[in-house]
């Protein structure tokens, strides 16, 4: 079998992560309900005065504190909220937030505060809705505080996925709803030289500390930053930035002038010269970058992997050595039904090498998924989305495809990006847009905005939830009506699920375990007969750029699937896909470690 269909290299999709100042986190256990006995009517009325007065209390804490950090970063804001001032927001400052060690420091401390806060409401007198909160924040909160000391770990800078590679398309796709919102990007674009002269300042205090990435790593993120080195105003930003002008009612030509005249000198006299420091700082940098292993190679690594697998993932498995386990296991069962289906049909061998998904057009996709959903996934509330193609300029920088969230007083309004870069031609559109689109990241997405829960929700990121929610459908997908036959729906399924699953397990091992490239090539030789050292290379040097990126995806696809799994023995002919997503979608963004103890209520109840 070819390398490039059964086990190819591609990298997962991405959804563009907004710049927020808060953590991921996991890792609380609910509290029990107190034991109180009422022993007269006068008592049960104070009984449930206070709990009223708790719940007043606690939902002004989350509001209180959703206000405080929405503001601390305006593209977090504008991409939450397109009108502020509903939520009594008035001329916020504009800033990208900070990237200094101090102040990553000084979010440690406030992180301690807002826990010791939390701690003064007891779940038990708090409603369903508000306990479900509590615990959420308290996991992110407690993981959180893992990485405490070790702050300097924190890496902003990543070839495909960090901050200098996602900010242009966030940029690019800043919506102006009014004239204001034009004047904040241009300021947000005239900052950017300062914003990533903080980053640089950070990467030399790395440096200092022995912390710095290996030269190769640098020599990739350079390359993504060339990308960005624009000329004139014939880009992709100066053409967005037209094209958004467009949409913004009134403005008479004279002004339209103006702005892009302003537009192209913050790219000439910002924009560009900070791609162009960040280089130089990058450059003067190679060198002392000590450690060509992944995380577990620097001094304190495996503990900052272990909180970053916390972090990332929020899963419910103990411990590392049982999360690996788990993706063995896992790697092993999808590897015996491949084996089976080909022992069955072999004439599958040969499909893998010609089959198309029906239909091919991205919108006629979306039409047909939308339409196959609704038997298994409940009703979603009437919205828009728009299918962009990633710019050339930016083909090799960005993922296969991704998805950017609306905010959440604009849910109608969704925007899917995809690559058309040749390297990802083996990336079929079907799959991908059930990933990114329906029932994926769209649908959730909006799902969750249209449930009645405190806007601190929507600020609190569970990577694993959503990219688990988004690879669970995918996987789905392959068995829709898509054109082809049964067993090829369900080959190209167990081989994708392996793909994700030995990125997944490669990840642990390079990153926690310390496998060299030798003990990787080795492992692929002996298991999958990949022998290429351009394979091995591009693998190996993906996991050290990218610690726990991969396990996003299938640890959160794994503990939805064991989810899934425990409803069927447990309901028997009585499960109910619909109901099972419906679960999962009304719970909405949470750690595994949560999810899994209210999906084991939920299914006593069902």
């Amino acid at each position: 079998m070819r390398e490039n269909k059964l086990l190819s290299t591609a990298l997962y999709r991405l959804t563009a992560v907004l710049l927020l100042t808060v953590l991921l986190i996991t890792g609380c256990t609910p509290r029990n309900a107190a034991d109180s006995t009422l022993s007269s009517a006068q008592d049960y009325e104070v009984y449930h005065a206070s709990y009223s007065e708790d719940r007043k209390a606690f939902d002004q804490f989350t509001e209180d504190l959703f206000l405080e950090e929405i503001v601390k970063s305006t593209l977090s804001l504008h991409y939450t909220l397109a009108d502020p001032s509903a939520f009594g927001i008035q001329n916020p400052s504009v800033s990208y937030g900070s990237a200094t060690l101090e102040d990553y420091k000084t979010d440690m401390a406030d992180t301690k505060a807002v826990r010791e806060q939390l701690d003064s409401f007891s779940p038990e007198n708090l409603s369903a809705d508000q306990r479900l909160t509590w615990h959420i924040l308290a996991d992110y909160l407690d993981t959180a505080l893992l990485s405490q000391g070790l702050e300097l770990y924190t890496e902003p800078l990543a070839p495909t996925i960090g901050v200098q590679a996602q900010l242009p398309v966030l940029l690019a796709e800043y919506t102006f709803y009014t004239k204001e919102d034009i004047d904040t990007y241009l300021q947000l674009l005239s900052q950017i030289d300062q914003y990533y002269e903080q980053i640089g300042k950070f990467e030399k205090e790395k440096s200092a500390a022995g912390l710095f990435m290996s030269d190769a790593t640098a020599d990739n993120i350079i390359i993504s930053c060339q990308s960005y080195l624009l000329s004139s105003d014939d880009n992709f930003l100066s053409q967005s930035f037209k094209e958004r002008l467009d949409t913004v009612p009134g403005l008479s030509d004279e002004e339209k002038n103006s702005y892009i005249t302003q537009h192209n000198s913050a790219l000439e006299e910002h924009f560009v010269p900070a791609y162009r420091q960040l280089i130089q700082v990058l450059e003067s940098l190679k060198g002392t970058g000590v450690n060509d292993q992944g995380m577990c190679g620097y001094p304190e690594g495996k503990e900052y992997y272990e909180y970053l697998v916390q972090a990332t993932t929020g899963t419910s498995y103990a411990s590392i050595a049982d999360l690996n386990a788990a993706i063995e296991q896992q790697i092993s069962e999808d590897s015996v039904n491949i084996g089976l289906l080909l022992k069955s049909d072999p004439d599958l061998v040969q499909d893998i090498y010609d089959y198309s998904f029906s239909p091919t057009e991205p919108s006629q996709i979306l039409l047909s998924l939308q339409e196959q959903i609704q038997k298994d996934f409940p009703p979603l509330p009437k919205c828009n989305y728009t299918i962009k193609d990633v710019p050339k300029a930016l083909e090799l920088s960005l993922s296969p495809a991704f998805y950017l969230t609306p905010p959440i007083d604009r849910y109608e309004d969704n925007v899917i990006y995809i690559n058309r870069n040749k390297q990802y031609k083996d990336e079929p559109l079907y799959p991908t847009l059930a990933h990114e689109g329906y029932p994926g990241h769209l649908y959730q997405t909006v799902y969750f905005i249209n449930q009645d829960t405190c806007h601190l929700r929507h600020l609190l990121s569970f990577g694993s939830y959503s990219e688990g929610w988004a690879t669970y459908v995918e996987m789905c997908s392959y068995e829709f009506d898509n054109g082809l036959k049964p067993g090829l729906q369900k080959l190209l399924k167990y081989n994708r699920s392996v793909l994700l699953g030995l990125h997944a397990y490669l990840d642990l091992r390079i990153n926690y375990y310390g496998w060299n490239k030798d003990q990787v090539k080795d492992y692929l030789s002996q298991h999958f007969t990949v022998v290429s050292d351009d394979v091995v290379e591009n693998i190996y040097q993906t996991m050290v750029e990218n610690p726990a990126n991969y396990l996003e995806y299938y640890v959160g696809y794994l503990e939805i699937l064991n989810m899934r799994k425990a409803a069927e023995k447990a309901q028997g002919l009585k499960f109910n896909a619909k109901a099972f997503h419906q679960f999962i979608l009304e719970t909405g963004p949470a750690p595994f470690t949560v999810l899994k103890i209210y999906f084991q209520n939920w299914l006593q109840q069902s």
